[in-house]
């Protein structure tokens, strides 16, 4: 019997349909490796242009069938020039976060190969840690507060509860301990007193992963050793806000956001995506980088937990670094020649050989 995952592709604005086309096609590459497994795949309107169109940026259906799927794959959302009346822009991927209880945000950081990252020294691998973001909470949790402004000030609020800590570090811990078995707290605990509560609660879930060593780093520090020694950090965890600012800061580290995958990770369900944004410059050109979104599929084959899924995830990152193996072989924001869909196609074709290797 063949397991059958139903996948909710949600495409989104700017690159975003181009990037998820290559990552489909990656997706239905490892598929037709696997005797075991099919996945079914149903594109949704959602994202800026659908609220430009319809006036909902996620519409009822939309939701509806991601609350349905095994798992949801999203491309970039947002425009710069559609915005709701008070001025943001269209955020529909928060929205589906906080409906779906997506509470741990997954932004895994890898160096391929020297020639991407702006650091010297560092070889591939020496760059290798995952920055867990806490996304239902925080100071992103003013964002859907009635603010009463007056003109003259408006207040904010960064929100921590116990029970979203206490779930958050759970699984900072449980991420840890399947790699090299350090984490670090992130916070602004000598300011805010936010911070301090949500450090004390990190220290009490502690006690119960006595195998992790910790370690608290005040975010303004944490910056500053991001760049002059990442490879001292294996797993990250932070607020909402500074895990925003952060994932990006590391990203640039390792070549920049079109290497920057991410998943949305809640109880029981999980969006997986590039973490950049949606890049109307270059929407169109044929020159986004496609590798964020290919390896976000990977994140997602390992999330849904299917030994052949598993599997396939393993195949992607392996067909990753055998391309970047090769500095010549980037699109345009990396300094290489290649179109999008010339590195799918790489990607697609690396893939092949890797399975066909495998059962040889």
């Amino acid at each position: 019997m063949r397991k059958r995952f139903t996948i909710a592709v949600l495409p989104g604005d700017g690159i975003g349909p181009e990037v998820i086309g290559e990552a489909i096609k990656i997706l239905k590459t490892v598929e037709s490796h696997l005797i075991d497994v099919t996945f079914d795949l149903t594109e949704y309107p959602c994202g800026a242009m659908c609220y430009a169109t319809t006036g909902t940026a996620l519409p009822e259906e939309t939701f509806e069938a991601c609350q349905r799927a095994d798992a949801i794959l999203l491309g970039a959302m947002g425009l710069p020039s559609v915005r709701l009346p008070d001025g943001r822009e269209i955020t529909p991927q928060l929205d589906l976060r906080e409906k779906l209880g997506l509470y741990c945000g997954l932004r895994p950081v890898y160096l391929y190969h020297p020639s991407d990252t702006p650091l010297k020294g560092y070889q591939a691998g020496e760059i290798d840690l995952v920055i867990i973001r806490e996304n239902t909470e925080g100071l992103f949790s003013s964002r859907s507060a009635n603010n009463s402004a007056d003109g003259e000030a408006v207040c904010d609020i960064l929100r921590i509860t116990r029970k979203g800590a206490r779930r958050l570090f759970r699984a900072a811990f449980e991420l840890a301990r399947t790699r090299r078995r350090r984490l670090t707290l992130v916070d602004k605990a000598n300011v805010l007193p936010s911070m301090a509560f949500f450090r004390r609660v990190f220290m009490e879930v502690a006690e119960e992963y006595p195998d992790v060593s910790t370690e608290c780093s005040y975010v303004d520090a944490t910056a500053l050793y991001l760049v002059k020694c990442p490879h001292r950090f294996d797993v990250i965890v932070t607020e909402n806000m500074f895990g925003d600012i952060l994932s990006d800061l590391a990203a640039g580290l390792v070549g920049g956001m079109g290497m920057a995958p991410s998943a949305d990770i809640g109880d029981e369900a999980a969006v997986f995506q590039p973490a950049h944004g949606s890049a109307p410059d270059i929407a169109g050109r044929g020159i986004a980088n496609p590798v964020a979104a290919v390896l976000s599929v990977a994140l997602m084959l390992e999330w849904l937990k299917h030994p052949s899924t598993i599997r396939g995830a393993a195949w992607i990152r392996e067909a990753v670094k055998r391309i970047f193996e090769n500095p010549n072989l980037r699109t345009p924001d990396l300094g290489g020649p290649l179109r999008t869909s010339e590195m799918g196609d790489l990607l697609a074709k690396q893939i092949d050989q890797i399975c066909h290797v495998s059962t040889t």
